[in-house]
């Protein structure tokens, strides 16, 4: 097995089809195609499903993509500390990362690493689960990951870097503002009002089912799988939505406004990568996410704020 069969296999799997694949690769379709067959061959196992034009991964296909990014990546690692002694900083950084998080801190590091790094090119993927997130850099699918969980993550074999705790807020639903002056509320002051709210799983529609169960009156107007959909809403007025911190930024140039919810509850953001044998670009990556991490001692007096029980 050569890296040239792995990288057409991958090839294969990001874009879907054999002729997308082979457009990408500059080679011909049917060259692709035997080389993909050779693999096969080789393996003793089919690697896709043919259906139509499109190529879906059978079993083993999909057990083979971590393992051949791996030696992609690693390969790429070679080149790059070959590259860095003349001066140059090249490849590709694969970052997966959940919907939060990806708003802010995300965008601020892309923005400072891109000036550092500028020949390097970044793959942002999406996930919308720890777990995902977790995985991805597990298998190699993904150098670095960002999670936003109500806990501190803490993995074994995978390093964690706490970078911030952001507090939940309202983005209050223009066409139904009656909270007062103040720049909080109490999660009873949610009761009567109409929300949008994330599927099950998150931190955010959590603090929405909770307060359900402690009587607040509270309307579910709309569930999104999306969170990217929720602003476009609530600014439709739709209704207010519950959502971390790092989204009252783009809501105040939007024009809407948020208020914290107290007592407060936190979003914990990590970056999680590999212990050992990144690529040269994802060490740079992880050294810029750490001048963006919050000093300790913001981490313990954010620690000793109250908690939403």
């Amino acid at each position: 097995m050569d890296t040239r069969k792995l990288k057409y296999f991958l090839a294969v799997v990001d874009h879907g089809t054999f002729n997308k694949a082979a457009e990408h690769l500059l080679i011909a379709q049917p060259s692709l195609s035997q080389t993909i067959a050779g693999l096969e061959r080789e393996l003793g196992v089919p690697l896709f499903h043919r259906i139509g034009r499109r190529a879906i991964l059978s079993e083993a296909g999909k057990e083979l993509v971590g393992p051949a990014r791996l030696v992609m990546r690693d390969l790429d690692a070679a080149q790059s500390a070959v590259q860095a002694t003349r001066g140059v900083r090249s490849g590709q950084l694969d970052i997966i990362t959940m919907p939060s998080p990806g708003i802010e801190p995300l965008t601020s590091m892309i923005a400072d690493f891109t000036v550092a790094y500028p020949s390097v090119r970044l793959n942002v993927t999406a996930a919308f689960t720890p777990e995902e997130v977790i995985e991805s850099v597990r298998s190699g699918s993904s150098e670095v990951g960002l999670a936003g969980s109500p806990t501190p993550i803490r993995v074994p074999g995978v390093q964690v870097l706490e970078l911030e705790r952001q507090p939940l807020i309202l983005i209050v639903n223009p066409r139904a503002d009656s909270f007062g002056a103040g720049d909080s509320i109490q999660r009873d002051d949610l009761g009567g009002h109409r929300l949008v709210a994330s599927q099950r799983g998150s931190l955010m529609r959590w603090l929405v089912d909770d307060a359900l169960a402690h009587g607040v009156e509270v309307e579910i107007v709309v569930e999104v799988a999306h969170r990217t959909s929720i602003l476009p809403l609530v600014l439709a007025g739709v209704g207010h939505a519950v959502m971390p911190s790092s989204w009252a930024p783009t809501a105040h140039k939007a024009g809407l406004r948020t208020l914290l919810i107290e007592p407060v509850s936190y979003l914990d953001v990590a970056v999680v990568s590999r212990r050992e044998d990144l690529t040269p670009a994802a060490r740079a990556f992880l050294d810029v996410a750490a001048e963006h991490a919050a000093p300790p001692e913001k981490h313990d007096a954010d620690a000793n704020k109250p908690k939403f029980q």
